[in-house]
Order: structure tokens, then sequence, then C-alpha cells
């Protein structure tokens, strides 16, 4: 499996998410660039998982699948199980069918991990798929994947 390098706009340089893209500002998805797409690359997709939940351990926040292959994923993804970005398809989530960023407790600090993944064709998965269905859904069919950490408080 590649390793893909990806570059989100709505995390800061010191690693901190830019507060527009968090629960606590409008909630808007980042732009991500990214480089090293694997050659027979068919479809992108990305997460955003909560890796540090006191209860849960984990929490996934956001799933968008079938995006077309490029090096720019665009920010501000409408909400909505089709959000009408080519064939697109965002799943069940703590954001049902939208981009749902950061906003833990007050005073307590989450660390969050987005995950781009390169799979060798479209999933085709319905928009009531969840991020188990969503990893079943995947297996034998990733090629790539990258990832970008930022902290939230």
């Amino acid at each position: 499996m590649e390793k893909i390098g990806v570059v989100c706009d709505g995390i800061r340089a010191d690693g901190r998410f830019k507060v527009d893209c968090t629960g606590r500002g409008l909630d808007v998805s980042p732009g991500f660039g990214l480089s090293g797409l694997p050659e027979k690359t068919g479809s992108l997709a990305v997460v955003l998982r909560d890796v540090s939940h006191p209860l849960f351990g984990s929490m996934t926040h956001w799933l968008i699948w079938d995006l077309q292959v490029a090096d720019e994923i665009p920010g501000s993804i409408p909400s909505g199980a089709r959000p009408g970005i080519g064939e697109s398809t965002q799943g069940i989530a703590y954001g049902w069918h939208r981009y749902r960023g950061p906003k833990p407790p007050a005073g307590t600090s989450h660390r969050y991990e987005f995950t781009v993944y390169a799979f060798d064709r479209m999933l085709g998965l319905r928009p009531t798929a969840g991020y188990r269905g969503f990893l079943k859904a995947s297996e034998g069919r990733t090629l790539g994947i990258g990832k970008v950490q930022g902290v939230f408080e």
C-alpha cells in the first residue's frame, strides 16, 4: 500500500484546527492537497475521526467516498447524502450526511485525524453506510492511505 501525502488547509502550522472548520466556528469541511496518489486510483475518500475520545476511544465525525481522483479535494462540501461533488456520497457518522468538525467539551483537548484513502474503483456504497460498512467495502480495494492530525480544545 502506498503512502499519500496530505496537506489540510483547515489545520494551522502549529497543528491546531482553524476555528472555521470546527463546531465552534462555521463547521465547514477543509480542503486537502494530495501528492503521491497511486497510478491506478479510481476514487478517493476522506474520513475524520476523533482519535482521543474519552468514552469510545475514537469517534467518526465525517465520511465521504467516491470522490473523483484529483490532487485537490475542495473545502466547504455541502451537506447531503449526495453533495453534488461528482458521484461522491456522505455517510452516517457524528455528522449525518455532512461534515461535523471538532467540538470537544469545554476545557478539554482532543486529537482528530483525517485519513484520505485511494481506491482502485468507486465503492458505490449507499448513503446509510457508517464507518464499519465503509471499512468492509474498502477491503481489498485500498491502494494508498494518507493521514493528517490536528488538535482542538
